[in-house]
């Protein structure tokens, strides 16, 4: 997401801080560049206006101008105002002080609706809730078949209704009855989207709205469609009163433009981003992050928030440990590359890097998934006295876990190498006082330690 904003606006600040001191002239030339790159990204045109005279006003002071890094200071500026843009702060879930809290999804039809409704019911079972889902789609019965189906993948309660539950209505008065008397103590609501905004749509959503005062009326909008994602935000709000937006398909979208625009058009908050396929890929909106992500500064507060929720606490203490006795296996080396695979697919794990130093350009290389496979098929290939006592490993025996995981002889031999190379690199990173303090801190997050390549 935001790759072509990111790349724009990186080039900009490269130039700023090329200039010998910044002036009133090559301000106005970046600021020009500046508003090319978020119209380019499908920002709405109304809040690139007012985006741009608010860093006018604050990068054109005599502070900056004078300053001994003004190009710094104009990186602060402007990430200060996008995170402005985006919401000044992480907008949370409210719920009701007697539960269950009802909450209403609401969207057009394709946006993504029904799988965020499963996604979000997940993240909420993960953060202490007991959710129920229910769909109202009386009009699709393939849309209630989908959220059943979501259902039992996730591992969560789907209201199915009684043959006398026809409406929408009776369905979801149905599934709060249904959570009332299991103890549930949030019920998603799941209603019926179109292909366009239509008189009938918001009738029907209105009724429910009513029935319920729901403490969450969540738009959901597909980000590939950019600026027609926003207008239809803007149209459920002013006909419904929404109360945030979840944003899918953050992944695919280079440009951002929704994200940048949503929350200035409707007024309402950005709340959660769907950033993969798998029911784990919802996130929290926070805005600080995202303009960090923008500017190319990373994420790493919430890559340190993933590595916690998967990581295990014991066996990254136990990591720590031989790391700093040097006692790093292919045992270890395999184990800590499932550990990873927890965490996410490797590409998107470095999307979360900042783009400074050593880690510039890490988001654009190109992670052969199938390579890890391979180098775990070939140590389970092994046998666990080879895995903990690499220097055994003759010729027979490359041979033979050669065929045992499917590769060449060369492959084998290739990791091998790898793996001797960074036991040497890491003896020399832990031998000092600042060396176990560095093996230290990778062991707290339990973050992979193998210096070595993959390819």
């Amino acid at each position: 997401m935001f790759e072509n904003l990111s790349e724009k606006l990186q080039r900009v600040f490269k130039n700023l801080r090329g200039e010998g001191k910044l002036t009133a002239e090559n301000m106005e030339a970046a600021l020009r560049e500046i508003r090319m790159a978020l119209l380019e990204a499908d920002v709405h045109f109304k809040v690139v206006k007012q985006l741009i005279a608010d860093i006018r006003e604050k990068a054109m002071g005599e502070e900056v101008l004078t300053a001994l890094s003004p190009s710094q200071q104009v990186v602060k500026i402007v990430r200060d105002e996008l995170i402005k843009t985006l919401g000044s702060h992480q907008s949370r879930l409210r719920f009701a002080s007697e539960p269950p809290s009802v909450m209403l999804i609401v969207g057009l039809q394709g946006s993504g609706k029904t799988t965020s409704t499963g996604k979000l019911a997940r993240w909420l079972s993960r953060n202490g809730h007991s959710p129920m889902m229910v769909s109202v789609d009386v009009y699709r019965p393939a849309a209630r078949k989908q959220l059943s189906v979501i259902g039992r993948d996730v591992n969560l309660p789907v209201y199915e209704g009684s043959a006398e539950e026809k409406s929408p209505l009776q369905l979801a008065l149905g599934a709060r009855k249904e959570a009332v008397q299991t103890g549930r103590d949030v019920v998603l609501v799941d209603t019926a989207g179109r292909l366009h905004i239509d008189d009938q749509l918001m009738t029907e959503l209105t009724e429910l709205k009513t029935a319920f005062s729901p403490v969450e009326l969540l738009f959901v909008a597909d980000a590939m469609t950019g600026q027609d994602a926003v207008k239809s935000a803007e149209e459920f709000h002013r006909r419904l009163g929404i109360t945030g937006v979840i944003l899918t398909k953050m992944d695919g979208d280079a440009r951002g433009g929704a994200a940048l625009s949503v929350r200035t058009v409707t007024g309402q908050p950005l709340k959660f981003v769907g950033v993969g396929e798998k029911f784990d890929a919802l996130e929290p909106f926070h805005p600080d992050r995202m303009a960090s992500r923008i500017l190319g500064m990373g994420d790493v507060l919430s890559l340190i928030e993933k590595v916690e929720e998967t990581i295990d606490r014991k066996q990254a203490e136990r990591m720590q440990e031989k790391l700093l006795d040097n006692d790093f296996t292919l045992e270890d080396f395999r184990d800590q590359l499932r550990q990873l695979r927890k965490i996410g697919p490797l590409d998107s794990i470095l999307k979360l890097m900042p783009e400074i130093g050593p880690l510039k350009g890490m988001k654009d290389v190109d992670v052969d998934e199938n390579e890890i496979t391979r180098v775990v098929a070939i140590i389970d290939s092994m046998t666990p006295k080879e895995r903990r006592n690499h220097m055994i490993i003759n010729g027979s025996r490359r041979r033979r876990i050669a065929r045992g995981s499917g590769v060449t002889v060369q492959q084998v031999n290739q990791l091998l190498k790898q793996y001797t190379q960074a036991r040497k690199m890491m003896k020399n990173l832990t031998g000092g006082f600042m060396g176990k303090k560095l093996a230290k801190k990778m062991g707290k997050f339990g973050l992979p330690s193998f210096p070595g390549g993959l390819s």
